[in-house]
């Protein structure tokens, strides 16, 4: 049922045992705040500058409505099935810096260690490589990040090599698949 000026229709994407993954609204702003506020994402993906719910509306519009507008697929929300309530987000990222589209992925720490995070990336691979017939998947991620390597590893990436991004001083994992 719309509710409020931004509330679009909610595009469920892919569907898994537990999980629902679908875009990105508006609606979705105080979660996303919260989600990029977490220490383990500012330590691990980065601070993307996002500090009200209007900076959120902001993102959403920028990264996420604007990559599904442009490349047909983005970060999508991931819930529950059985839940409305919004656990973390997972999906691919067409990035200038990269020659492969990427997954990302990040989850409230109330849903980690869980498997949600392995159940909503590896069907997510299955919707790189069936809905949009990708050849190669890649994953970026810091090589201290045991936990999402373990993710990475889990859905089929192994390592490739160590990169560094333009701007970036550091180096990062590069994580690969080929279909």
């Amino acid at each position: 049922m719309p509710r409020g000026p931004f509330r679009a229709t909610v595009h469920v994407v892919i569907a898994t045992e537990r999980l629902l993954l679908r875009r990105f609204t508006q609606d979705d702003a105080a979660f996303v705040l919260e989600l990029v506020n977490d220490p383990d994402f500012h330590r691990n993906i980065g601070d993307r500058g996002v500090r009200t719910e209007g900076d959120a509306r902001a993102a959403i519009a920028a990264r996420f409505e604007q990559s599904y507008e442009r490349n047909g697929f983005g970060l999508y929300l991931v819930r529950m099935k059985d839940a409305e309530t919004p656990i973390g987000m997972c999906g691919l990222i067409r990035r200038d810096t990269l020659p492969d589209v990427d997954i990302g992925y990040a989850f409230l720490p109330a849903y980690r260690s869980r498997g949600y995070a392995v159940e909503a990336a590896r069907a997510t691979v299955a919707h790189a490589r069936d809905d949009f017939g990708l050849k190669r998947l890649v994953a970026i991620v810091l090589p201290q990040n045991a936990p999402s390597i373990r993710v990475l590893e889990a859905i089929g990436l192994a390592f490739e090599r160590n990169i560094r991004l333009p701007g970036d001083d550091a180096e990062i994992a590069l994580f690969a698949v080929d279909f």
